[in-house]
């Protein structure tokens, strides 16, 4: 049995294709078997919604008049990029307010998102074709001319649990970590996780369509510290951190239930990213990818309270365990605690499935495929 990517965007139009969540896959798969749901199902939605600091937001404002080169910018006192064309801005969801350390780049995405007006500040030298040197004005999403998410490295495939063995509270981006191995943090959707059921990215690659944050969005290039080099299990599912997703969409469509601005005590703004991965069940290989669950799914703890950048690694689990509330650490019981929505997953592989059968989202095939293997790399 295989099908190919074109006959079932076929089958959608059609309206004949079966489409399930991965939670109800694995439910066909316990009833009938792996074979049975190879030759049933057509596509299977996948969905992760997390904190993903390596986002950020493009925006092309409307020429003034006279004209004026946007270079030194702030966005609700955030500082912006200005370092493009005239009127092209970066705005990194990390980058923080100059006036309030707990608002930054992700609260003023949230905010366009929503609906409210945001203020633009900016100053410029002034040339003969850009004379205007300083500009001061509100502005809605819909003010400008594009704006669109761009992030450099999302959907992690697997990462690191964090437990802290030092004497004392550290805050991380993985949280407050208790001092001695007071708790374990994690951050993945695990057996919902994209990247996690499509572990050699054969359906996942440049090009590919998505759900992000409520609107279709597209893989742009490996995301950065993409490593597909990283130790696997039997199964071929990675250890650690392994692949990464760059990935584009439009701003303007998209939903602020699937994209939330945090801030971590004493460490800074994040942006909570919605992101559902429609993956083709090819073949019966595919099928068994898909069929993985959370107890098949190892991570590494490592201790935070080392601040080296190689941390001791405390041990391997499987994330069942992980959602079991609580490991084991040099003998002691640790409570565990997530810091991604397995909620909001299957909220968007449940909303990305009906987008799929009503035929309004359809598949594509990647233009080329994410490396699969290290680069080597000359001396």
């Amino acid at each position: 049995m295989a099908r190919s990517i074109e006959e079932i965007n076929s089958r959608i139009k059609r309206g004949k294709a079966v489409v399930l969540t991965k939670e109800e896959f694995l439910e066909v798969v316990d009833e009938e078997g792996v074979d049975s749901a190879a030759r049933k199902v057509d596509v299977v939605t996948t969905a992760t919604f997390g904190a993903m600091c390596s986002s950020g937001a493009f925006f092309n404002f409307k020429h003034t008049d006279p004209p004026m080169k946007l270079s030194r910018v702030t966005l609700n006192d955030v500082p912006a990029y200005g370092g493009l064309a005239a009127m092209d801005v970066f705005l990194g969801a990390t980058e923080p307010s100059q006036t309030d350390p707990t608002y930054g780049g992700a609260f003023v995405i949230e905010a366009l998102v929503k609906g409210e007006k945001v203020r633009l500040k900016a100053t410029s030298q002034g040339t003969d074709c850009y004379p205007r040197k300083e500009i001061e004005s509100w502005f809605h999403l819909s003010d400008l001319n594009q704006a669109y998410l761009f992030n450099p490295r999302n959907a992690y495939q697997n990462y690191g649990a964090a437990s802290n063995g030092s004497d004392r509270v550290i805050h991380t981006y993985m949280g407050s970590l208790l001092p001695r191995y007071g708790n374990v943090t994690y951050s993945t959707s695990g057996k919902l996780s994209p990247l996690l059921n499509d572990p050699y990215y054969r359906t996942i690659g440049i090009g590919t369509k998505v759900f992000l944050a409520g609107a279709e969005g597209f893989v742009a290039w490996e995301g950065t510290q993409h490593n597909p080099g990283a130790p696997r299990t039997e199964r071929g599912i990675p250890v650690g951190a392994a692949g990464t997703l760059a990935l584009i969409g439009n701003l303007k469509e998209m939903d602020h239930r699937f994209l939330k601005a945090a801030f971590f005590h004493n460490y800074g703004v994040s942006l909570y990213v919605g992101i559902g991965v429609p993956i083709p069940v090819l073949d019966k290989d595919m099928a068994l990818n898909l069929a993985v669950r959370d107890e098949d799914i190892v991570t590494k703890i490592f201790d935070y309270g080392v601040p080296e950048l190689s941390r001791p690694v405390l041990g391997q689990v499987t994330y069942a365990q992980l959602r079991t509330g609580s490991v084991t650490i040099n003998g002691k019981t640790v409570p565990t605690a997530p810091l991604s929505s397995i909620v909001k997953a299957r909220e968007i592989a449940s909303v990305l499935k009906d987008r799929i059968l009503s035929g309004e989202f359809t598949l594509t095939e990647p233009v080329r495929s994410l490396p699969t293997i290290p680069e080597e790399k000359e001396d």
